[in-house]
């Protein structure tokens, strides 16, 4: 029996769940009038944004399809394009429900946590049935269809292309209007969170949802999917060399890994429970630790049932616990209740550099154990593999799907955090009481760290995906080692360990040059609105947006081409060993940046929020101000840069694994016979 026919299965469970989810969601009031037109103005803003970027992103994705059907045939060009329209579908799904989740959350915030915190979460679902959902099935059947990995990996590069110019746009949007918001709202206008007053706050709650619901979401579809075709690509490979050790069962492991994955999630969500007073971020945590436990034992099924050797589960075990030590490091460094978040708070007393240098250095300090994390999953998939009789690049990769199977779980309580940050914002744009605000306030400290563990999860998976990718590269052009004594080798090694800074750097003066306007805009109408400070004129909150959307997709375009042609420019100039070194430098410095990126970006965020719950002074206070300048400084690095590198990296492993045929036969070095 061909088993693959469970994961189609399992994806059409999973878009049902989200329907359930979605219905849910639905029932609920919206609540007051106020409340609904805030929604409303949120909505159109983030829809119309989105219909640009889409209409963008179709002319790339074109352009790139064309590319492919000359060099790769028809089908791998047709699975570039579905893979591209999944990794939409589930964005543009999910970003639709957290719209009409956001004033829902806040109205159910008035009978208490207990009623606000499910409504939320079951939003945030939609997002990761979605995501699982479509991407699974994205995957099985184009593999019942053509059997064939190579054909997948146009799937992966679709997503993987959009994931990168999703991703990228929306953080540079929303911090944009995040940073803008907060500079002159809170520090010099010594402004509440989310005031009507401040032009740009409807822009800051749109860019939530277009950055953090939908450039997230892609951005996870994108390593979920690479990760399985790593597996399949190298299986394929090892089934051809011997069939008889190596059955076609490690060729299709991954989809089924998917399939149950996707139930785990479903059986996960059910333990996500919380009480009135109790800390959210722990039923949040009850759901991964359940979904963690339900999938490893239905890994273990899978494996018996594909008759494969049992160093496939443990390997898979093994990125599990990476995952898990992932989350708990993040939780520790970025919750409102650590100590790291009160030490950061209370550094704010001597004014804003100590606050900086202090969240800095914790988000150094944040990339140990997950590093080790994922060094020790890959030493024991590796050895446990080779001890067992089986490829040791097999086992690493397996860790890498075995970490990303319970997306379904991740991407809920992700998008769960945008949501309740839109249900505060509007909780106060609306005029509700102050007991309710306390709620969302609750539900989005708690989401700060949902989303700061995800970013830190996405990017460890996207550090062990990326490594079983390289293996796939390797094997389509043929390398069978990297020679640290070639000089060629060693400047490809520096070229790629430039690119995760430069790229950073390019996003971040982006958001500053974009904020440097958003700044002037607002100053602009507090001078020349009447009445706008006293409450008796409405913002041109409009403006805001406009401003937002278009410096977002004007600065797209130099890191989105930087993505696309660095790897091919270093393969055809230098070739295919050079590009290996490319390779290898760009993820080992692309995941300590973004584990850093996010962990300190998470942490600033939190001490902010740590002062505004009354702590030090309390909101307006002198180290209230400074807390917020330290929050700006995180909010590009966790929003726009950190969770863009694991998609950078990605992105250029796939596109040096698909175009590695060519760069094979006609790289300069191999054409005029240089380096030889």
């Amino acid at each position: 029996m061909n088993w693959v026919i469970l994961a189609p299965i399992a994806a059409v469970v999973s878009i049902l769940f989200g329907g359930y989810l979605f219905y849910r969601v639905y029932q609920a009031p919206v609540g007051t009038k106020e409340a609904a037109r805030v929604q409303r103005a949120i909505s159109e803003g983030a829809n119309a944004y989105l219909r640009i970027l889409y209409l963008a992103l179709v002319i790339v994705a074109a352009i790139l399809a064309i590319i492919l059907i000359f060099l790769f045939g028809i089908w791998t060009a047709v699975a570039y394009v579905f893979g591209a329209l999944c990794s939409a579908l589930a964005g543009y799904f999910g970003m639709q429900v957290a719209l009409m989740a956001n004033a829902k959350s806040a109205t159910a915030a008035q009978e208490g946590l207990t009623k606000a915190f499910p409504l939320a979460f079951s939003a945030g679902g939609v997002m990761g049935m979605a995501v699982v959902g479509l991407a699974a099935l994205g995957m099985s059947v184009l593999y019942l269809i053509f059997e064939d990995p190579e054909i997948i990996l146009g799937f992966s590069f679709g997503a993987s292309s959009l994931a990168l110019l999703a991703k990228a746009g929306g953080g540079i949007y929303t911090k944009t209007a995040d940073i803008g918001a907060d500079l002159v709202g809170k520090v010099e206008l010594t402004l509440p969170e989310d005031d009507p007053r401040n032009p740009a706050v409807i822009a800051d709650n749109v860019g939530d949802n277009v950055g953090d619901v939908a450039g997230m979401g892609g951005d996870i579809f994108d390593s979920y999917v690479a990760s399985a075709v790593a597996v399949m690509i190298l299986g394929a490979a090892l089934h051809a060399g011997d069939a008889e050790l190596y059955p076609i069962g490690y060729v299709t492991l991954p989809i089924l890994f998917a399939a149950g994955g996707i139930l785990a999630s479903i059986v996960g969500m059910f333990f996500v429970r919380t009480s009135e007073g109790e800390n959210p971020t722990r039923a949040l945590n009850m759901g991964t630790y359940a979904t963690t436990i339900v999938f490893a034992i239905l890994s273990l099924g899978i494996v018996f049932l594909l008759n494969l050797s049992m160093a496939v589960f443990w390997a898979n075990i093994a990125g599990l616990i990476a995952g898990i030590v992932i989350g708990m490091t993040t939780d520790y460094y970025t919750s409102i209740d650590g100590q790291a978040v009160k030490n950061t708070a209370e550094a704010s007393q001597t004014g804003t550099a100590i606050n900086i240098l202090t969240g800095f250095s914790y988000g150094l300090l944040s990339i140990v154990p997950p590093i080790i994390g994922i060094a020790g999953a890959t030493v024991i998939a590796y050895f446990v593999a080779q001890g067992m009789g089986i490829s040791g690049l097999y086992g690493i990769s397996i860790a890498a799907v075995g970490m990303l199977s319970v997306t379904g779980m991740i991407v809920s309580s992700d998008a769960y955090g945008p949501i309740v940050d839109n249900a505060q914002g509007i909780a106060e744009m609306s005029g509700m009481d102050p007991e309710v605000i306390a709620v969302c306030a609750q539900m989005d400290a708690a989401g700060n760290t949902a989303k700061a563990i995800t970013k830190g999860f996405a990017i460890g998976a996207a550090g062990l995906t990326v490594l079983a990718l390289f293996a796939a590269y390797a094997e389509t052009v043929g390398l069978t080692s990297l020679d640290l004594l070639n000089p060629i080798v060693i400047v490809g090694m520096f070229l790629g360990a430039m690119m995760p800074p430069v790229f950073s750097a390019m996003l971040i003066l982006s958001v500053g040059r974009n904020a440097f306007k958003m700044i002037e805009e607002i100053r602009r109408q507090v001078r020349e609105i009447p009445g706008l400070l006293e409450g008796t004129a409405d913002p041109d909150y409009a403006s805001c947006v406009r401003i937002a959307s278009q410096g977002a997709l004007w600065e797209l375009i130099g890191p989105g081409l930087l993505a696309f042609l660095a790897p091919l420019g270093v393969g055809f100039v230098l070739g295919p060993r050079a590009l290996g070194g490319f390779l290898g430098g760009s993820i080992f410095v692309g995941v300590i940046f973004a584990l850093f990126m996010a962990n300190s970006g998470g942490l600033w965020d939190n001490a902010k929020k740590y002062i505004e719950d009354g702590a030090l002074g309390g909101p307006g206070s002198e180290e209230h101000k400074a807390a917020v300048v330290g929050d700006t400084v995180g909010d590009p690095f966790k929003d726009t840069a950190g969770p863009s590198i694991n998609t950078l990296i990605t992105v250029m492993s796939l596109i040096a694994t698909v175009f590695g045929p060519v760069i094979s036969r006609y790289a300069l070095p191999v054409v005029f016979g240089w380096f030889s």
